[in-house]
């Protein structure tokens, strides 16, 4: 008897094993408790989690004790809230920490200098998330706060965050940007960004806070790639005669970037 053997393609066979959708329930069930109580601004109970996550109170029993027990989640008078547990594990990430140690003192100083607050923000699907920021030193100005979600295309830092980058990842990034805020859909942003590149940072009045004035340049990897944007949101404090210009804003903190950029190797 002939036995005929069909031959596979390896590439066939790639391919098929790129495509397969692997099912994990209980991670999934993890996941939606941690993305649901990153998203409310107040403590839930089971039985509310349960009700917005469309499941059973039997059905995240064991997996919100479990998530206490790890401690990613904790329970105060039968209420549920997030720790800070994944917030120093994104900080134990060795670029993102050794950005942060390299940008305290230089924000610190840039902060004094200016009489201004700043902050940094680096990219997260389709928004920008604020990782560190120094307030105004004399305890008047505006200012962000840590874990913040800033947008990307109609703000002056998102906008370094789109410029500095390869065509691709470009591309890809205004692409999240607009799934997650399409009313922030602009034809002319690869234009708007391509300017931005060529002036080396991005300086204009806010289109979110009025009379606000922003300035931001980009932290820059070895590849000229924007990893961070530092920036300074300017509000002018008309009873200080020696108060800092716009200009001395630009001078000012470009310096600043170009010196943190060198402290990360960019």
């Amino acid at each position: 008897m002939n036995v005929i053997t069909k031959k596979t393609d390896p590439k066939s066979v790639t391919e098929s094993a790129a495509s397969r959708t692997y099912s994990a329930p209980a991670l999934d069930k993890g996941l939606d408790i941690l993305e649901l109580l990153a998203e409310v601004e107040t403590t839930l109970s089971q039985r509310e989690i349960a009700k917005r996550l469309g499941r059973s109170v039997g059905e995240i029993y064991r997996m919100l004790a479990r998530l206490v027990d790890r401690k990613y989640i904790s329970l105060v008078n039968e209420n549920y809230h997030l720790t800070t547990k994944l917030f120093e594990l994104a900080h134990r990430n060795p670029p993102t920490q050794r950005l942060l140690v390299e940008a305290r003192p230089i924000m610190q100083a840039l902060s004094t200098a200016l009489g201004q607050s700043c902050h940094l923000t680096v990219y997260g699907q389709g928004k920008q998330v604020v990782i560190a920021k120094v307030d105004v030193p004399n305890g008047m100005g505006f200012s962000v706060r840590v874990g913040a979600e800033l947008d990307l295309i109609v703000s002056v830092s998102g906008r370094i965050l789109l410029a500095f980058q390869d065509g691709a990842t470009q591309k890809l990034r205004i692409a999240e940007a607009v799934a997650r805020s399409p009313e922030h859909a602009n034809t002319l942003i690869v234009t708007l960004l391509d300017k931005i590149r060529e002036r080396g940072f991005e300086s204009a009045s806010s289109v979110q806070v009025r009379g606000l004035y922003a300035v931001s340049f980009p932290i820059m990897d070895s590849q000229g790639h924007a990893v961070a944007a530092l920036t300074v949101p300017y509000a002018e404090r008309i009873d200080l005669p020696d108060r800092k210009t716009i200009a001395d804003v630009e001078n000012t903190l470009g310096k600043a970037a170009k010196h943190l950029s060198a402290l990360i190797g960019g």
